[in-house]
Formats: C-alpha cells, sequence, structure tokens
C-alpha cells in the first residue's frame, strides 16, 4: 500500500516508490513475470503450453504463443459460463469487464480481478503525484463526469459491466478519490443512472452547487468533457432555475435522481443570479469552465488517440486551463501513467510501470518481410515504433493489444511511450494503407476551411463503399450549422488530396479507387450513435465515436445512412 499522511496521499512517498521501481526496470519485469507465472502456473491455458513450472522469460516466450482476443475467448466465454475450474487464473474471476465495443461493434469480455483494481489505483495515485507537484490542488471536489453502466450477471452468475463501471463501483475509487483530494461533486445515484442524458444534467447541476469547490474538471475521455458543456450550452437556462429555485426541473423522471437531488438542492437565488449573468457575459461559450469554476487548477482526461479531434473545442471551453492528458491503458489493464503532466496533449507520453504486467514490444519496419520477435521493456529504442504485447495478473498472457506506440524517451530505465494509433488498418480499398491518425490529419486539415464560415466538425467517422466499382473512402461529417455548397465541395476534395499514403495517391490517379465522398449527417446524429452504444451496454464515459465503420456493423452504418442528408464526391484526381 501507498503511505498516505492521515487520510491524504503523500505525493513525495509514491512519487519514490515509483522512482525505485523505475530505476531498475528490467529486474522487476523479471520479478513481475515470475509472480504472474508462479500464482497461475497451474492454470489449464499454461499448463497447455507445457512451461511446467518455469518462470523465466526465456521459457515463457519459447512456450506460450503471442495471441489475440479471438484466440483467448473460448476461455473466457466458458469462465463466463460458471467453470469455476482454473483456467487461465489461478484464483477464481468473478468479475467481467466489457470493452466499449465501438471498435468491433460490439463488446468484448475481459477478465477482471482485484489486482487489475490494484493497478488501477497504483496508476491514479502514480500520475497524480506527479500533477500535484506541478499543479497543486487543495482539499476540494473535482466535477467529474462519470457514468456506470448497466451491470448484469453472466450464464454464470458473474457480475459483468465496463471496466469503468467496475472501478467506480468499487470502494477503493472513492477512498483513492478522497486520499488525492478530488472527491465527486455527484452522489453514487448520479453515476449509476441507467439515463445517461438525465445523469448528464445532475452531474452540470452538481457541479454549480460546489462551484466554489470544484478544482478539477475531468472524465475518462475528452469526447465526455466536450459532450458535458455543449449539452450545457442547450440546458443552461434550465440548471439556473434549478439553483435559483432550490428544485430539480420536471424534465427529470428517474426517481433515485430526484431524491439524491433533493438532498443537495436549497434555494440560491444569489448564485443563480452569478452563473447567469457569466454565462450571459461569455462570447460563444469560450472560457466557460474557467467562468463557471473559478478554482479550478487543469482539465484531466484521456486526450490522445481517437481524443485529439476534441481538443481544439476542449480548449475552446477551458480558456486559459491548461489540459492534461490522463494515462495510458485499455479494458484489458494498463500500461503507463503520465509523469510529465506539463506537456501539451499532444506530445503526451507516459511512463510503464514494471510491476503491473510484464510487456513486450514488437519492433515495427515497413521493409521486413516477416514479423520480428518481440523484444523486452528496456530493450527499446528511442523514436522507434512498436505494437505492445501484455501478459497481466488477470489470465492474458501474451496478449496483442492492437495499439502502436513510439518510445520518446526514458524514465530512469523505463520507456515512455507515445500512443501512435490502432495498429489494425483503418481504411485501405487494395494496396492503400491508411490508419486513425492519417484520417484524423486529412479532417483536421479540411475542417480548418470551416472556420471561414464560423463553422466546426461536431464529429466524424469513415468508412469504404464497395458497393461502387472501383470502391472509394467515404467520409461522415456532422458539422455545427449550414454550409456553402462550395465550401463543402473544397472541403470534399480537401479531404482526398490529404490522405498521403503513396497507395493512395497512385490509386486515386489510376482510377483503382474511386473518388472520395463526403457525406453531411443531420445535427444529433452522433448522439444517436452515442446512444446505441448505451443500449449494447457501454458507459458513456467509456464511449469513444468510432472511427472507420465496417460492414460487419451494420446497425451503425444504418443510423449513418438513414441520417445524411447531403453528399459530394472529389474532383481532386
Amino acid at each position: 500500500m501507498l503511505e498516505k499522511m492521515g487520510d491524504r496521499l503523500d505525493p513525495d512517498v509514491v512519487i519514490e516508490e515509483f522512482e525505485a521501481l523505475s530505476r531498475d526496470a528490467g529486474r522487476v519485469q523479471k520479478e513481475t513475470l515470475k509472480k504472474i507465472l508462479e500464482e497461475n502456473g497451474e492454470t489449464e491455458y499454461l499448463m497447455k503450453w507445457g512451461l511446467n513450472g518455469k518462470t523465466d522469460p526465456i521459457s515463457f516466450k519459447s512456450c506460450v504463443p503471442l495471441v489475440t482476443h479471438a484466440d483467448l475467448e473460448p476461455y473466457i466465454q466458458r469462465i463466463a459460463h460458471g467453470e469455476n475450474s482454473s483456467i487461465l487464473t489461478g484464483k477464481p474471476i468473478t468479475t467481467i469487464s466489457l470493452t466499449s465495443g465501438t471498435s468491433q461493434g460490439k463488446p468484448k469480455f475481459v477478465p477482471f480481478n482485484d489486482e487489475l483494481l490494484e493497478n488501477t489505483m497504483q496508476i491514479y495515485k502514480t500520475s497524480f503525484s506527479f500533477r500535484n507537484r506541478e499543479f497543486p490542488i487543495g482539499n476540494g471536489k473535482a466535477l467529474q463526469f462519470i457514468y456506470g453502466s448497466r451491470q448484469f450477471k453472466t450464464k454464470g452468475g458473474l457480475a459483468a459491466g465496463t471496466a469503468t463501471t467496475n472501478v467506480y463501483s468499487d470502494k477503493k475509487f472513492k477512498t483513492t478519490m478522497r486520499a488525492m483530494q478530488t472527491s465527486c461533486c455527484s452522489p453514487d445515484e448520479v453515476i449509476f443512472s441507467t439515463n445517461c442524458e438525465e445523469s448528464l444534467y445532475c452531474h452540470l447541476l452538481c457541479g454549480l452547487i460546489f462551484q466554489d469547490q470544484v478544482q478539477v474538471v475531468s472524465s475518462t475521455f475528452a469526447h465526455g468533457i466536450v459532450h458535458a458543456f455543449r449539452t450545457f450550452e442547450g440546458k443552461w437556462e434550465d440548471l439556473v432555475n434549478d439553483v435559483r429555485r432550490g428544485e430539480l426541473c420536471s424534465w427529470i423522471k428517474t426517481p433515485s435522481l430526484r431524491t439524491a437531488m433533493s438532498k443537495l438542492l436549497n434555494p440560491n437565488p444569489g448564485l443563480a443570479n452569478i452563473i447567469y449573468n457569466k454565462c450571459m457575459g461569455l462570447s460563444n461559450w469560450y472560457g466557460v469552465i474557467q467562468e463557471l469554476f473559478p478554482n479550478t487548477k487543469y482539465i484531466y482526461g484521456i486526450m490522445t488517440g481517437s481524443m485529439e479531434p476534441y481538443l481544439k473545442k476542449l480548449r475552446h471551453y477551458a480558456g486559459d486551463l491548461p489540459l492534461l492528458s490522463a494515462d495510458y491503458g485499455a479494458s484489458e489493464g494498463w500500461i503507463g501513467a503520465n509523469v510529465n503532466p506539463e506537456l501539451p496533449p499532444e506530445l503526451a507520453k507516459f511512463a510503464v510501470l514494471p510491476n503491473i504486467g510484464y510487456f513486450e514490444f514488437i519492433p515495427l519496419k515497413e521493409d521486413l518481410i516477416v514479423e520480428p520477435q518481440p523484444i523486452e521493456l528496456t530493450e527499446v529504442n528511442i523514436g522507434e515504433e512498436y505494437e505492445i504485447i501484455v501478459t497481466n495478473f488477470a489470465g492474458l498472457y501474451r496478449y496483442r493489444l492492437g495499439d502502436v506506440v513510439k518510445v520518446k524517451g526514458f524514465h530512469n530505465s523505463t520507456p515512455e511511450l507515445q500512443f501512435i494509433c490502432r495498429r489494425n488498418l483503418l481504411l485501405t480499398v487494395n494496396i492503400d494503407k491508411n490508419t486513425e491518425k492519417d484520417l484524423q490529419l486529412a479532417v483536421k486539415a479540411a475542417a480548418n476551411l470551416l472556420e471561414e464560415e464560423k463553422l466546426e466538425v461536431v464529429d466524424f467517422t469513415s468508412g469504404i463503399d464497395s458497393s461502387t466499382e472501383p470502391a472509394h473512402y467515404v467520409i461522415y461529417w456532422e458539422i455545427s450549422g449550414e454550409a456553402s455548397e462550395e465550401l463543402l465541395k473544397e472541403c470534399c476534395n480537401c479531404l482526398d488530396k490529404s490522405f498521403l499514403d503513396p497507395g493512395y495517391v497512385s490509386s486515386r490517379k489510376v482510377k483503382t479507387i474511386g473518388a472520395l465522398e463526403l457525406r453531411i449527417l443531420k445535427k444529433g446524429t452522433f448522439h444517436k450513435i452515442l446512444d446505441h452504444f448505451v443500449e449494447l451496454g457501454a458507459a458513456v464515459s467509456q464511449f469513444k465515436t468510432p472511427r472507420c465503420v465496417g460492414t460487419k456493423n451494420q446497425t451503425l452504418l444504418q443510423i449513418l445512412r438513414h441520417n445524411v442528408v447531403k453528399n459530394y464526391f472529389s474532383s481532386a484526381f
């Protein structure tokens, strides 16, 4: 356990613990692998590969193969169906995490246990300690836009919910937040409400009630904060009236929410007037977070990867407040902490905690025909890109996470990683290879053209239309208002020209890939997509807009197709 000063975390002690771990990362990695294999060596899965009690890295890597989720899914399904034998872990798995489902169209089951929860708390405490050294906070509250999903029981009676729900529902989460002096403004009834729209409204109202105590505004992902304040733009007058009257507005129907909020609300016309005047004084909502919550020190959430497109809008809402990127992990487990909080999100890098799992790295070089063997944590080179392989305490062994990372440096002997993209190709028709990052750059270039008409891209996704010959890229945009025909045609051409992959450019020139199509969506389409994933069991705070929609995801394709209002074909080639 990390040392505390009474009920408060001692950041100096936490930092010293991390420094000790990172100074000898190679040794810690070997010890971590040994511990994982000692605890789980008698499991069906590891026995199958003939480790026979060996716990060293060489034996482990020579016996146990690299796997994807598809390889482990039969084992995980047996656990979910109630088999209590040691299938993947020595100790029984009692909880299942669901991934967001935005990558493949449906959530995946992943084992969750106490060790993963402890890893989560260690990551939280480590990054907080470095953050607090640069941006110290007093004893206040956090306006956290966090949401639990609907939990359910698997066929075998195991509790199942999103990874974030499994964390938020554990008492250790609250204890850790109190120790970090950032208790959530909102009561549990708001966090775990099944009505996401009502829950978001109540989060905002709780923030306003405690507005002078709020020191941090956060969500799991940057999208969650942007979504919250886009909602605030349309609901602020209702919120002000609730504060003024000390009574929750009538459209909130959930009894548990009404009861919980009634305990916090008292008539406060003075505060209502302050909020009203501040909102009226804003220009296009610039700096609204800073104005409403004057003691806020920073905005916090995962801001890398698929969250980067939201940074421009988030900075607009934040005003002069710094944006601090949260840590690096996935539903399958954590990898690294942000120990350089002063860096802007675009440059964020994450120091690997060598005791929370055993990590390997596959070098990624385009000129290699045969995939190279994975290398150790301390063998990576600065400036090179790798696919990350995870072995953890919850039954994942040599698991291909699918993330591409670049090594930006070292903190003592542990590498600092920058997330680049998901490895699986995003857009491809034949020889073209465009990743999520390529898509982001193309959308950013074209979206800049909208500024001349004071418009912005609310959100976007993409796909391949194979119904035409040849097939072509489709980019879906939801924009903030009506743009002229000429401007949208120009945006469409800009998108096409901004995909710089040589395979794409050459294919477009010889017409083996058709003209890029830009489809404009009705306002609110991406909110419908969010609602769809919530219905599947995802939590709002864990939602990530799918950046490429494949043919397997027919429901999502239907939502997109039914909401197209205009379309344009590129004439760039």
